[in-house]
């Protein structure tokens, strides 16, 4: 058996990453570890997307961590205000130091014989291998090497400048200019009101309509209980608070949908006229078919009413010179076009991992408890909800990953792994949802079951149960000690 280099490799310094070495450093006394980052900063997503308007999609006491409560006035928070917090979680906690910059893993391969995963990084064109007990994948879940970006008909000819908001340049100029923002989803909703503030015109076009929401960009009783209670139990009344109206409103949406869409059509009665909500906010699928979108304080809105902003549901018949020619016949004159076309999803951060050097399809695997994979020893990856704040299940992932690893020490072992004998012949996308990043995507993701162990939840409180207080040790899981993984390696051969 090797001695590894460091005993837990963290792939991603963002919010997820940065939350899992929190928790090593308050669960795990003493377990040596390492962050690497592909980037040059912390923040992930919060210092990738540098787009006009960024800001998160859920409540920051949701989003927060449960451990650092969220002291801001802002509930939905900006991009900048995000990231700043990430950095000051990573101060907090004396995990600065162990992030390891401008570094890719390239693959990673588990040697049962050694009981180690032999990672290969790359660092300014210098590949290097570390060796350690156990993989921890927080790299998120789309590609940082570009958005999802259609090739358009005649797009060669237009004479103006076309980005994707993955790749936002630092010194776009959009003052006066006429902007059209291709797509519907949170990207397009918050880039709208965003430029029109010094845009001529800002044109959001969709091919069909989404499901938005506004609401609050603060919270009134927040703000009052931290003024008057310690920050942390106001932090945790407002979180449990918002993770059950989430969870009530999403059980509601999945079971009463024709009153649901009533419930979401008044409300947006209230800022726009019905002629604009039945052709643009009326989506033909069922509410958290796919995610709503979020408007705080109705921005989308209040940019439409005033004239700066337009919504126009129509297809594209081809680019020209001066914009869009749409089938319907019409024109968007435009000087900058958008792409808020969505991401490409990838999963385990693009790593080519195997198991004594068998290349792992991530298709052919099951989920198990959310949290790692079927017959891959000592790895987990971290995936957010979709129907809640990401957080939230990245918090309970990185809670259970100490708890097993704590479980391992205290028994002697060094792997533990999922089972899976026969892989079954009826299973489930790894995501539920129709939209179309997911879509595109799902064929590479790991498949789940119709019962658990092996089915997500996507609930909050199963999840607590299962990963914050369930039992490590289960009828699926297989323990080795170095002396057991080299009997049963002799045996297999």
């Amino acid at each position: 058996m090797t001695t590894p280099d460091i005993d837990v490799l963290i792939i991603g310094a963002g919010l997820s990453g940065i939350g899992a070495a929190v928790q090593l450093e308050k669960r795990c006394n003493g377990k040596s570890y390492r962050i690497i980052e592909g980037r040059e900063a912390l923040g992930g997503t919060w210092d990738l997307f540098r787009y006009p308007g960024i800001r998160s999609d859920s409540d920051m006491y949701t989003l927060g961590y449960s451990f650092k409560p969220w002291t801001r006035p802002k509930a939905i928070a900006d991009g900048p205000s995000i990231r700043e917090y990430i950095r000051e979680t990573a101060e907090e906690y004396n995990v600065t130091g162990h992030i390891q910059y401008n570094t890719r893993v390239i693959k990673a391969n588990w040697s049962t014989p050694d009981q180690v995963w032999h990672v290969t990084t790359n660092q300014a064109g210098k590949q290097e291998t570390v060796t350690c007990r156990f993989l921890f994948m927080n790299g998120g879940y789309y590609s940082y090497k570009g958005g999802h970006r259609p090739d358009f008909p005649g797009e060669e000819n237009f004479k103006g400048q076309i980005l994707h908001p993955q790749k936002w340049p630092e010194d776009l100029d959009y003052s006066g200019k006429k902007v059209v923002i291709i797509g519907s989803g949170a990207t397009a909703v918050t880039l709208v009101p965003a430029m029109a503030e010094k845009a001529a015109h800002v044109t959001m076009l969709q091919r069909s309509p989404t499901y938005v929401v506004s609401r609050p960009g603060t919270d009134k009783l927040a703000n009052f209980l931290k003024k008057v209670l310690p920050a942390q139990w106001a932090y945790n009344i407002i979180r449990k608070r918002n993770i059950f109206f989430s969870a009530y409103f999403f059980d509601i949406a999945r079971s009463k949908p024709e009153e649901t869409k009533a419930r979401l059509h008044q409300m947006l009665s209230e800022h726009l006229p019905e002629d604009e909500i039945a052709k643009h906010f009326t989506p033909t699928y069922n509410p958290w078919d796919q995610r709503l979108c979020l408007v705080p304080d109705g921005d989308l809105f209040d940019a439409m009413k005033s004239g700066k902003a337009s919504v126009v549901t129509d297809h594209i018949e081809q680019f020209d010179e001066t914009g869009i020619k749409l089938k319907s016949g019409e024109h968007l004159d435009a000087d900058i076009i958008v792409t808020a076309t969505g991401l490409n999803m990838i999963f385990l951060n693009d790593v080519d991992v195997s198991v004594d050097g068998a290349p792992v399809d991530p298709s052919k695997t099951l989920n198990y408890k959310g949290a790692m994979l079927s017959n891959i020893p000592n790895l987990a990856a971290t995936f957010g909800y979709t129907n809640a704040s990401w957080t939230l299940k990245a918090d309970l992932t990185s809670e259970y990953v100490a708890r097993l690893l704590n479980y391992m020490d205290a028994n002697g072992y060094t792997s533990a792994t999922p089972m899976l004998e026969t892989f079954p012949d009826v299973t489930e996308p790894f995501m539920d949802f129709s939209s179309g990043y997911v879509s595109r995507a799902m064929e590479k993701f790991p498949r789940q079951h119709t019962e658990k162990p092996w089915k997500l939840n996507n609930n909050y409180k199963e999840d607590v149960r299962v990963l914050r207080k369930g039992d490590i040790a289960d009828d699926i899981m297989s323990f080795q000690t170095p002396e057991t993984a080299s009997a049963a390696l002799k045996a297999a051969e």
